[in-house]
């Protein structure tokens, strides 16, 4: 049975609860204790989800799921401030007979509705009791659930988790002055902090959705509404002073009157279930709205359009807006495009007056489509460059950038080190702020218990402060390596491109040569592992694209079109030796590489490619991959000066080679099973074997989707 977005909803909370509520607190406990603090650290970590709110091809995301997605977060958070609470209600028993209080404290203590006659004299825990009894109150009024203990008190919900933390903070105060600094640290001081972090939302929920179903939608309103006719067929100018001149009055496009295409109706719901989820869940419930397949300056006043129809968007002299809209640039063509897209958008007054004086613009860029589009040495380039002009146009706007890497766990889709990506980012995008997302098996790997989440967390904050320090030389781009880059990545796209996108029938050679269709089958993911009906590679999802390689060990997202760069670029490899040496960025580019191709085998996937129908077909593509491998292993090997791949890191190379044995068996099982299924057999267990198998070789190859 395919995973549904409930089922998806569930997992993403279970990690939150189990290992971030716990890890976040006592690593900043941790932090602040090795640096000697004076004060406070700032909260800068912040954990963010798009399950419930993702609707970019998934039609099952409603606002039935992000409701439901917010109440699961809001229950899992509450129900840790209470079981907390809870606790320090029994351990803080001091007796006002035997210690002062703060005037704040007593008047928490008297508010409390706490009638014990036991409690009379201890102001800590009838405080605590009136707590509790208002965060019962709050579980109950955002998700309809009890606290696991009857509040022995009555209480109002509270209204914000700030209101939350200055009570927790009044008790923090209070025994600091009247108990000394026993109280510095504890678990009263890790409660504060994962409020101050996790609020009742616990995790930021962003909304995404392809631009044009928003271009759809916009144009059906705008013609109901009597305003124009052919949005559509407008240029881009048109389209955007039209939407300009919306924006800047009240009068809306939509009315209960007027009946709508069922797109419009499920989009225009779901946008008042994202208000009414922000008017519960507090700002910070949801923040963002991700626009997938940005091209153009009206692809993001669309959603603005859409925001003010259900008043999340407030038109005057002064707009503001609640839910900011969030660009994704995601082919090469629209990565090479972006910075001017942006640099049209800021230039216009009414965009640039949301932001403020201060303001951040936040911009996603992904790493799958690009690399499914071009290669992933081109891939990795375009998205140097478009953070480096993205970060000018940006700055010049007077505003701050902060990049939203959609980096999946694959190197093919971004993968790789953390904490060597975030070292190869260009000087000045990331300036302290930075958001990434970690996917699939992934998020079980980093985040699976409170330690590993602790040890992933630091590694990330590591990175974040390294690569923010200011003239850090070796993350500038010299005028030689630019050229140079440019050169390999133009060589690697026309190979690339030639395979994927010029062999005659090669979706047929993709489709017989790897488990794609059965991996449609597996329950990993609510989505469509295509965008469209039709059969073509364009239209394919890129985790299945990138995961399917994975399994017939060809790999082919993680390294094609490298070797053909530099036989073809007329770079000499002297040049790209030095370079390597100096340039993290290009060091991080063949470290990944090496380690895909350490996890390919090509005699595994020569019997995958034995599956294939039109043998002449199978024959042309594998020996374009065989031989473009050779090239670029042996490519590599030059540029590196090493006798093997990942010589250079023998404690990966022997972890992945440790696991080869028990991988391999996996494959050769699951091509015979192929092979008897697409000769007619259906039989249960044939198809239960072959899941079996890709989750095992899944599970061995790791970050393989």
């Amino acid at each position: 049975v395919r995973i549904a977005v409930d089922d998806e909803i569930e997992n993403a909370v279970s990690f939150l609860e189990q290992s971030f509520l716990s890890a976040v607190p006592h690593l900043y406990a941790h932090w602040e204790t090795l640096l000697d603090a004076p004060s406070r650290l700032k909260s800068f970590l912040r954990a963010g989800s798009w399950v419930g709110g993702d609707r970019d091809g998934n039609p099952n995301v409603e606002g039935k799921m992000m409701r439901k997605a917010l109440s699961r977060q809001s229950g899992a958070a509450l129900r840790l401030y209470l079981k907390e609470v809870h606790t320090l209600g029994a351990e803080l028993s001091l007796s006002s007979r035997l210690t002062d209080v703060t005037p704040e404290l007593q008047d928490l203590s008297d508010r409390s509705n706490d009638q014990s006659p036991q409690r009379t004299d201890e102001p800590y825990r009838r405080a605590l009791t009136g707590i509790y009894a208002r965060l019962a109150a709050t579980l109950n009024a955002l998700t309809g659930e009890r606290a696991a203990n009857t509040p022995s008190a009555k209480g109002e919900a509270y209204a914000s988790p700030y209101d939350l933390q200055a009570d927790l903070t009044v008790i923090h105060q209070s025994l600091l002055k009247h108990q000394g600094s026993s109280f510095q640290t504890g678990p009263l001081v890790d409660l504060i902090r994962a409020v101050d972090v996790f609020g009742f939302h616990l995790a930021t929920l962003d909304l995404r959705q392809n631009s044009s179903v928003h271009g759809r939608v916009v144009a059906e309103l705008l013609k109901s509404a009597g305003v124009a006719d052919d949005y559509e067929k407008l240029n881009e100018a048109e389209r955007c002073e039209l939407l300009v001149r919306e924006l800047s009055h009240g009068r809306l496009l939509s009315s209960p009157y007027t009946h709508y295409s069922e797109e419009t109706q499920r989009e225009l719901k779901t946008l008042a279930a994202a208000a009414d989820v922000k008017r519960r869940h507090g700002s910070a419930a949801i923040r963002n709205y991700i626009i997938s397949n940005t091209m153009a300056v009206s692809d993001l006043l669309e959603v603005y359009i859409l925001l003010k129809e259900v008043g999340l968007f407030h038109p005057g002299p002064k707009p503001g807006t609640e839910i900011f809209a969030e660009p994704l640039f995601e082919t090469i063509g629209d990565l090479r495009a972006a910075a001017d897209t942006m640099k049209r958008y800021l230039a216009i007054p009414l965009t640039r007056l949301l932001h403020g004086p201060s303001g951040v613009q936040e911009i996603m860029i992904g790493y799958s489509d690009s690399n499914k589009d071009g290669s992933y040495l081109t891939s990795i380039w375009e998205l140097q460059k478009a953070s480096r002009q993205l970060h000018a146009v940006v700055t010049e706007a007077g505003l701050g950038l902060q990049l939203f890497h959609g980096r999946g766990g694959a190197v093919g889709r971004g993968g790789g080190s953390s904490f060597e990506a975030l070292l190869a980012q260009p000087e000045g995008t990331v300036n302290g702020r930075i958001r990434i997302t970690e996917q699939g098996e992934v998020i079980a790997n980093k985040y699976g218990d409170p330690e590993l989440a602790r040890q992933s967390l630091e590694t990330l904050t590591a990175g974040v402060v390294l690569a923010s320090l200011s003239r850090r030389q070796s993350s500038s781009v010299t005028s030689q390596q630019s050229s140079i880059m440019d050169k390999l990545s133009q060589a690697s796209m026309l190979a690339y491109r030639k395979l994927v996108y010029e062999t005659p029938n090669f979706v047929d050679y993709f489709y017989d040569a790897t488990p794609i269709t059965e991996i449609a089958a597996l329950n990993i993911g609510s989505r469509p592992t295509s965008r469209q009906a039709t059969r073509s590679i364009e239209g394919l999802r890129a985790i299945p694209w990138v995961f399917s390689w994975a399994q017939s060990r060809a790999m082919v997202p993680g390294w094609f079109g490298f070797g053909s760069a530099v036989r073809n670029s007329g770079v000499d490899v002297s040049e790209l030796q030095d370079i390597y040496e100096a340039w993290p960025f290009f060091r991080s580019a063949i470290g990944n590489m090496e380690m895909v191709m350490v996890k390919s085998d090509l005699s595994i996937a020569a019997r995958y490619a034995g599956l294939v129908g039109d043998k002449a077909l199978a024959e042309t593509v594998f020996n374009t991959i065989r031989s473009e491998w050779q090239l670029t292993h042996d490519m590599i090997l030059k540029i590196t000066k090493q006798a093997d791949l990942l010589e250079r890191s023998p404690e990966l190379a022997a972890t992945i080679r440790s696991r080869l044995p028990y991988i391999d068996p996996l494959n050769h099982l699951q091509i015979e099973l192929l092979a008897r299924r697409r000769k007619g057999d259906q039989t249960e267990e044939t198809r239960e074997g072959i899941l079996l198998a890709i989750n095992g070789v899944a599970a061995g190859l790791r970050n393989t989707g």
